[in-house]
């Protein structure tokens, strides 16, 4: 079984936000493989299904993203599954707008959802998918830049990102992380 989790914050309020790019991103994988995130616990939400013949968890963190290693530890807790076999997506503001990177391990690089992960499993060995949304502009304080909307300007190149993260998905679960990151990196 594989875990794929998309981190974010809960709520109407930031459900536009660059930081929840990596919630887009399970709700399009959700959308393409035909699984409902239907089940909702205290600290996900999440669907159960198969995408390319793999069974998969594809969940979103109910906790704040300062806490993502709260659900990430009740996943792993309710689905005993290898950390190999765990699978992060996340916005990255040090990745130019639209770019997406895999690494199989790595460290939280100042992102503080990642940092609660990192802290809750006590290891950096675990896959992730990163989704560039740029820095801020000058005078724009990273905090607001991260919670704020993405602007029309930038919604194009963010829609192909998220395409770009559903096919890698696929292409890990079908070839190996290897191969998607000598194709998409």
């Amino acid at each position: 079984m594989k875990l794929i989790v998309g981190l974010g914050n809960p709520g109407s309020a930031y459900a536009s936000s660059r930081h929840n790019v990596g919630f887009r991103c399970i709700e399009g994988i959700s959308r393409h493989a035909g699984i409902p995130l239907s089940e909702r616990r205290r600290t996900t939400i999440l669907g159960q299904g198969k995408l390319e013949g793999e069974e998969v968890v594809l969940a979103k963190p109910r906790t704040f993203m300062n806490n993502s290693g709260e659900a990430v530890s009740y996943l792993l807790s309710r689905f005993p599954t290898p950390l190999g076999d765990l699978l992060i997506i996340y916005d990255d503001m040090d990745l130019p707008l639209g770019k997406v990177r895999i690494r199989p391990s790595g460290s939280a690089g100042g992102h503080r959802g990642m940092e609660s992960i990192v802290s809750a499993l006590g290891s950096v060995d675990f896959p992730r998918i990163r989704v560039g949304i740029g820095r801020p502009p000058p005078g724009v304080e990273e905090i607001k830049h991260v919670l704020g909307p993405f602007t029309a300007e930038e919604n194009p190149l963010i829609q192909e990102a998220l395409v770009t993260v559903r096919d890698a998905v696929i292409d890990i679960l079908a070839n190996g992380l290897d191969w998607a990151m000598n194709r998409y990196n």
